[in-house]
């Protein structure tokens, strides 16, 4: 790995900052300052692989993976490079031919564990510039990036001008949704944790309690398993006899009422993201008619989808057969059913009406059909992760799809 620096300007910066010089920093470890490019773990060779598929399919000359701190989108620039993003934002550059290597800017050079990376490193002032100048260098006509919409910069964006710049997302995200063994691995890992994480939650809650009192007893849970921050936990709550369907931060000032609806997504030390929760009821509580119906639904969902997902049933496929239960009882699905999940939060495909995209074996897939009643009030949501396996659907979690109540 090979760890450089690059400053376009010696002056006054266009920011109105005095741009540093490799002199004003000090020496980087003897470890890293200038050893060679490692040759890249059998994973990332495979990832790469795919990827470069992907880019030769659409005829690309470079792709731009994009990353930043935002919670669930700073995985792509791992997934491609080993390095975690800790703080501001970094791009995997990958060529049709050559290389690849990861851009950061040059505030970010001690921001995050640099030595992680199996790719050689560059910070820049302006990373944009740097890709758009050795995009130019290179003679690269028509570049792919994953996070054109949600993720790039927009001085990166606007340097990149005068380049064919092609939105990948779905096809990067296509090349990487079937999971390899050591991906599963760490998949069935956060899950492990995830699970766990809902079983304390259920316990430390009572009527009464604040939002935040209880999910402190998880969240403590999952940074001890490793989760660090790469957690997005929150609540849907209401009255005492039904939830609403927004999510809400689970502040101190959210006192617990009979019911609720929590909403648990960590990723474990392995980086992949899961989802796994179910609703909770106080012992006493009694449901609106509403409540109960989308819980029996929910049921018919669970053993649908064991069914439905299977490789070579198609994304709208699936859809139809887990919303049934819920649009034959008159409710609409708000949140989208599912998708695929990764080292992204989501990724695609996802599951929902007009999307043909078949499965296949070992792709991973969030599951959570966000139900509503017609009043727009009362509503259901609980989580799986689920593997698409030769025989159909396996729920990754073991926790029976039902209510929880609780002894209190």
């Amino acid at each position: 790995m090979v760890i450089s620096f690059t400053w376009p300007v010696t002056g006054l910066g266009r920011t109105g900052c005095t741009a540093l010089r490799p002199s004003a920093l000090p020496p980087l470890p003897a470890t890293t300052q200038e050893t060679e490019m490692n040759a890249l773990s059998p994973e990332l060779q495979r990832r790469h692989a795919n990827a470069r598929a992907a880019m030769a399919a659409h005829d690309l000359d470079a792709l731009v993976v994009s990353g930043n701190e935002y919670s669930g989108f700073e995985g792509a620039v791992t997934y491609m490079s080993g390095f975690q993003i800790v703080h501001r934002y970094a791009y995997v550059v990958v060529p049709a031919d050559g290389e690849a290597y990861v851009v950061f800017p040059s505030e970010a050079r001690y921001v995050g564990e640099h030595g992680t990376s199996e790719l050689d490193q560059v910070f820049h002032d302006r990373p944009g510039e740097l890709i758009a100048s050795r995009a130019r260098d290179a003679g690269w006509r028509r570049v792919g990036v994953y996070g054109l919409d949600y993720v790039m910069a927009v001085r990166d964006h606007g340097a990149l001008e005068g380049l064919e710049l092609v939105g990948f997302d779905v096809e990067f995200d296509l090349a990487r949704a079937v999971k390899s063994e050591a991906e599963l691995e760490s998949v069935r890992d956060s899950v492990r944790i995830n699970q766990r994480g809902f079983e304390i939650f259920f316990d430390a809650y009572a009527p009464g309690k604040s939002a935040a009192e209880v999910m402190a007893a998880a969240e403590e849970w999952f940074v001890a398993e490793g989760c660090g921050r790469l957690t997005q936990n929150m609540v849907l709550t209401g009255t005492d006899s039904y939830a609403r369907p927004e999510f809400k931060i689970a502040r101190r000032e959210e006192i617990l009422r009979e019911f609720l609806l929590p909403s648990l997504e960590v990723a474990g030390p392995g980086m992949h993201w899961v989802e796994v929760s179910r609703a909770i009821a106080a012992k006493d509580a009694v449901l609106s008619a509403d409540t109960e119906r989308m819980a029996e639904a929910y049921v018919e969902y669970y053993e649908a989808a064991r069914g439905a997902m299977r490789p070579g049933a198609t994304c709208h496929d699936v859809h139809r057969a887990v919303s049934a239960g819920f649009t034959q009882r008159g409710y609409h699905l708000g949140h989208v059913t599912g998708h695929s999940i990764g080292m992204t939060m989501i990724e695609f495909p996802k599951v929902g009406e007009g999307v043909e995209t078949e499965l296949a074996e070992n792709m991973i897939f969030s599951m959570h059909p966000h139900a509503i009643a017609a009043n727009g009030e009362d509503c259901v949501y609980m989580q799986d992760t689920w593997l698409v396996t030769a025989d159909g659907g396996e729920p990754l979690a073991s926790l029976p799809m039902e209510i929880y109540r609780a002894d209190v």
